[in-house]
């Protein structure tokens, strides 16, 4: 009698090898198995920033945000009001934050202080649940994961006020990347007299660059740096994470890295940008391919469990 096979994809069995499960049941479990593999998703993480990425700009939290810091340069740490304004554009543009760029140049503070002041008085009342981005969050049966550099009392509260705590499985925040105020010689200043870096003279001069400006000891994006510490803490592979966020050098370091990014506020793509959407709400209609051929059931993850990352 001839023998017989039963062939699918690259399964098979013939009668004579046949096991004690009936073929077709076999047959049905690999392909199945098969089926899953070939059909793995594209991403197995979305990497999402908090601050005018799941909400719009137009809340006004930010414009808030840098009125606090402002008045806390002034109040705080007693710096005359006329250069407040260029101290804040060149420390944002040249380390990524404020707190970051006054480290750099040689103030000391007290981290939770700061975060006190600027975070502590915003309008968070401005703040609405989200239904629609709650529900379109978690018909993704995709690990998702929130980073910011902003505190965790700050992203905590975001969360809640806009409903959607329970739609990621941890917060990557200031403390995560920050866990100790680091007491280090400061190449911005000078110990022996005090003096500060002067950022806004150095940037006056014919040569003056960022190449030769003092380090800061606090990580935080865009640096590449504090991309690499999130990811390999939070246990990230880049090549298979979607990263969302509205600032576009932030993007572009991550793309450096290898990560996947989409651009949120913006309608048009920029260098790094492999995505640009106008709101987080457009995710379906921009990235249908997150939702094709998904049979998983959704993720549901504890409101009151929402873990922050820390160093082992």
């Amino acid at each position: 009698m001839t023998s017989k096979a039963l062939i699918l994809g690259k399964f098979w069995f013939k009668d004579s090898q046949s096991p004690a499960a009936p073929p077709s049941i076999l047959l049905k479990m690999e392909f199945e198995e098969w089926f899953r593999q070939v059909q793995k998703p594209k991403y197995d993480c979305l990497l999402f920033d908090l601050d005018d990425t799941l909400y719009p700009l137009s809340s006004g939290l930010s414009a808030s945000v840098l009125k606090n810091i402002k008045e806390y340069l002034v109040e705080k740490l007693g710096i005359e009001e006329s250069k407040i304004s260029d101290l804040c554009n060149l420390l944002y543009k040249n380390y990524g934050t404020t707190m970051a760029g006054l480290r750099a140049i040689g103030y000391d503070f007290d981290y939770d202080e700061y975060h006190a002041f600027v975070h502590g008085r915003l309008p968070y009342d401005n703040l609405k649940p989200d239904p629609i981005l709650h529900s379109l969050l978690l018909s993704l049966p995709i690990r998702k994961v929130i980073f910011t550099n902003a505190d965790k009392i700050h992203a905590v509260k975001v969360l809640d006020k806009l409903g959607l705590g329970d739609c990621f499985e941890g917060i990557i925040c200031f403390e995560t990347l920050n866990p100790i105020h680091e007491d280090i010689e400061f190449a911005g200043s000078n110990r022996l007299t005090g003096e500060i870096f002067d950022i806004i003279g150095h940037f006056s001069q014919p040569d003056g660059d960022s190449s030769t400006l003092p380090t800061t000891p606090v990580l935080c994006k865009p640096s590449e740096s504090s991309i690499e510490m999130a990811l390999k803490i939070a246990n990230i592979d880049p090549l298979r994470t979607l990263f969302f966020e509205d600032s576009i050098r932030n993007i572009q370091s991550a793309k450096r890295l290898g990560l996947h990014t989409v651009l949120i506020g913006k309608s048009q793509r920029v260098k790094g940008a492999d995505y640009a959407i106008e709101s987080i709400h457009n995710l379906r209609e921009a990235i249908p391919e997150l939702w094709e051929g998904e049979k998983v059931a959704e993720i549901n993850y504890p409101e009151v469990g929402i873990e922050t990352y820390a160093i082992a």
